[in-house]
């Protein structure tokens, strides 16, 4: 079973349905969050179209959250939410020819929940060695990474050449993977 937060005791619940709805629902699904995200994310084609499913997912999952049953893996519910906002969403946008066919979404999610317990490892294990790197070399890779600026950009701004930088990137890379391999044989 996954890593669920602690759920509260009956006695510390709020005394109001709608307090103790809160109380339940809000830590599961801020600590399932990211991994929902990103299996959304490998169904999706844009940061976009999955900022769009979340919403969705996430009002849904506060609406139908009688449904769930405690005790359970939250994530497993949600990925079936999720997985059908998916659908709903492609159906919505069946003439972007970049959409999967419901098989092929149906396919990925099955994958995916099928791969999620080692993917999660494998992100652990890529956050404690993200970590051990100096500071300059994370925000050069936070900066190429999740702000999608182009290495000519980036060399420019920081006063490196283009091929200086490539060499940089390729070392940190390396030691990176070194670095998460080592930590997933510990595991």
């Amino acid at each position: 079973m996954e890593n669920q937060p602690e759920i509260p005791k009956i006695e510390d619940l709020p005394s109001d349905a709608a307090g103790r709805r809160e109380a339940l629902f809000v830590p599961l699904f801020t600590s399932s969050e990211r991994r929902l995200r990103s299996f959304v994310f490998g169904m999706v084609p844009s940061q976009q179209d999955v900022d769009e499913i979340m919403q969705e997912v996430s009002i849904v999952l506060w609406k139908k959250f009688d449904q769930y049953e405690p005790g359970t893996e939250f994530i497993r519910w949600a990925y079936v939410v999720a997985r059908y906002e998916v659908l709903l969403y492609r159906r919505k946008k069946a003439r972007d020819r970049l959409c999967f066919s419901e098989k092929m979404l149906e396919l990925l999610g099955e994958e995916y929940e099928d791969d999620e317990d080692v993917l999660e490892r494998e992100r652990t294990a890529l956050d404690r060695c993200l970590k051990k790197l100096p500071e300059s070399d994370r925000e050069t890779l936070i900066t190429i990474y999740s702000k999608d600026m182009k290495i000519n950009e980036l060399a420019e701004a920081t006063g490196r050449t283009a091929t200086s930088l490539y060499k940089r990137l390729n070392r940190m890379r390396a030691k990176l993977l070194t670095c998460v391999e080592s930590q997933l044989k510990t595991v």
